[in-house]
């Protein structure tokens, strides 16, 4: 069984026949008559440092580097973002059991587990059985100051701080070298973190680091807590149903538990002793025992010859039971081997504790698991029995008689200076929307105002437009008015003249009456005298063409007989000497024989 992995059925009912009679031969981790050293209630301190400057760093952080973290560290930086509930944390503490190293609420045990915190850091680079321990021989702390940041041994030097039985240095010499170095991994700032670049899992120590100082706290009834306080609240959240309902995408690749935590966690301001009370009676149904993001898969339950998985942390070692908490993994559970978990706690110092560390690391290369059918949360008989009758340290038990629903713990109990506080912020509220009602009718008057006022100033215009049309009105009356008065006068001197026309009419026409006889005459007398000169003008006329006929003839007879010379003269002067002579000469006798014929005309 420790040298391979079981088939699920038979693994299974295997380990639950080994777990029962490994529980039956060697007894419980502690026995009956135990005196608890626990106080009542633990004052413990959840104070965190300041993890503004780390988130200033990762913003400052290109996608590129952040990515390269994701690679190498897993969904660490998320944490930066999950809020602490100080009320919560202190009363989780209250209930944690040392001899079973786990949380017992009335009658539920829960506890993380190595495959929870896996599942909720998700780093790929993480080897399951490959755990960080720290070495029998290893270097100064000064040496390993040097390998892992890089400084000189003078710088190292002049920075380490001793702080009780450790040795440390300061945040602000290695923030200086993230801020300078932020992509390069040597740059860790602890030997966990150099381990971590080796591919080794930091969960068992996160785990054993969380168990062993709530057990201090508790032994001591008061302390601060040193260890991951938001991981552990993120893993309570996903088991208590203070997470609303979403849909976890478990199946794909970039799926962040822890994101969808951070996104999905309901605030509720819950006081501490609302707390106490609601976990002092917590029952298996208010439980959501596997958590939504879980897969299941083979879960470690042992390692070596331990019956239950030890744990190395940092400053000291821890063991704790998984089978003691089945029903987180969906199964049965059955009754649990943890004998021994209360003597597996010890400090590295003393004679002893580097064997111890090397019979631990070496069980780690022997680690059994079991695969199982998830069933859901059912136990058997042996471990109802057992738990009724299994003797714990000094933790609340449950109160029968006072338990209520879980709503009601839920509810804020208010003090009287609280119930004051809620009543004023209430009148304030009421103040507040009062005053905000004022204001908006406030503004709408304003608007009412500025419509008036837009109403009278457009009344006025128009009352002003209206007096100028009256003005405007009177004036064309009054115009109108002379115009009428002229129009009449015009009208009587128009009637006035009429009755001259009229007159001068019927004296024109009387005056015509009496002037034509005479004027007949006048115009006879003349038209005879016109007669006479026009008679004595033909005359005139006759002679003169009488007179012209015959001087036209005498000037063509004139001009005939000169003619008639002159050809003479010329045919004598050429006569026929030659043969332009004789043309010459006919040519004169045809102008004669013309100019006799013209004659006849004349």
């Amino acid at each position: 069984m420790e040298n391979g992995l079981l088939d699920r059925a038979e693994g299974n009912a295997n380990i639950h026949r080994w777990s029962e009679q490994t529980q039956l031969e060697k007894g419980d981790s502690i026995a009956a008559g135990h005196m608890s050293e626990l106080s009542g209630y633990t004052r413990i301190s959840v104070t965190q440092n300041n993890l503004q400057e780390l988130k200033e760093i990762w913003d400052q952080w290109s996608n590129e580097t952040k990515q390269l973290f994701y690679g190498n560290y897993g969904d660490l930086p998320y944490l930066l973002n999950v809020q602490i509930d100080e009320h919560l944390f202190r009363a989780l503490a209250q209930f944690w059991n040392p001899a079973y190293s786990c949380f017992t609420f009335g009658e539920v045990d829960l506890v993380p587990t190595v495959e929870e915190y896996t599942a909720l850091l998700r780093c790929p680079r993480f080897q399951v059985d490959r755990i960080y321990s720290r070495a029998a021989n290893v270097p100064t702390f000064w040496k390993k100051l040097m390998a892992i940041t890089g400084m000189s041994e003078q710088c190292i030097t002049t920075r380490i701080k001793e702080k009780g039985e450790c040795k440390c240095i300061s945040w602000d010499a290695l923030k200086g070298l993230i801020l300078t170095h932020p992509d390069e991994a040597k740059k860790a700032t602890t030997d966990l973190f150099h381990r971590l670049s080796k591919r080794v899992t930091s969960v068992p120590a996160i785990l054993a680091e969380t168990f062993r100082s709530l057990g201090i706290c508790r032994k001591a009834g008061a302390g601060r807590f040193v260890g991951c306080a938001q991981l552990l609240l993120a893993w309570f959240y996903s088991h208590f149903r203070l997470i609303d309902k979403v849909i976890c995408r478990v199946f794909f690749e970039d799926y962040s538990p822890l994101k969808d935590i951070i996104t999905s966690t309901r605030k509720v301001d819950v006081p501490e002793e609302n707390w106490i009370a609601l976990l002092q009676n917590l029952q298996s149904k208010d439980v959501e025992w596997r958590a939504p993001w879980m897969i299941l898969s083979e879960i470690l339950y042992r390692c070596g010859s331990f019956d239950w998985v030890p744990l190395l942390g940092i400053w000291d070692a821890i063991g704790y039971a998984p089978l003691l908490v089945l029903r987180q993994f969906g199964l049965r559970q059955f009754l649990p081997a943890t004998h021994g978990l209360t003597q597996s706690e010890f400090a590295y110092r003393g004679a002893d504790y580097k064997k111890r560390v090397g019979e631990i690391s070496s069980a780690w290369n022997k680690t059994c698991r079991l695969k199982g059918v998830a069933i859901g949360p059912a136990t058997t008989l042996e471990y109802v029995e057992w738990r009724g009758r299994r003797i714990n340290d000094n933790i609340p038990e449950p109160n029968a008689e006072g338990a209520r629903p879980m709503e009601e713990y839920l509810q804020v109990m208010l003090s009287e200076l609280e119930i004051m506080k809620q009543e004023f912020e209430r009148k304030n509220l009421e103040l507040e929307k009062r005053i905000a009602k004022l204001e908006e009718e406030k503004m709408y008057l304003s608007l009412d105002i500025d419509v008036q006022k837009i109403e009278v100033e457009k009344e006025r215009k128009e009352k002003r437009k209206i007096e100028e049309d009256r003005d405007d009105l009177k004036e064309h009356y009054k115009k109108a008015q002379e115009m009428q008065s002229r129009n009449s006068a015009l009208e009587e001197e128009n009637k006035g003249l009429k009755s001259k026309v009229t007159e001068l009419g019927r004296s024109l026409r009387w005056h015509r009456s009496h002037d034509s006889t005479v004027e007949l005459k006048e115009l006879k007398r003349k038209v005879e005298d016109l007669e006479t000169t026009l008679q004595e003008s033909k005359l005139r006329i006759e002679q003169l063409e009488t007179q012209g006929d015959y001087l036209k003839g005498e000037l063509h007879q004139s001009r005939g007989q000169d003619l008639a010379v002159r050809a003479d003269v010329l045919s004598l002067m050429y006569g026929s000497s030659s043969d332009i002579g004789r043309e010459l000469a006919l040519l004169l006798d045809r102008v004669k024989t013309l100019g006799i014929r013209a004659k006849a005309y004349l």
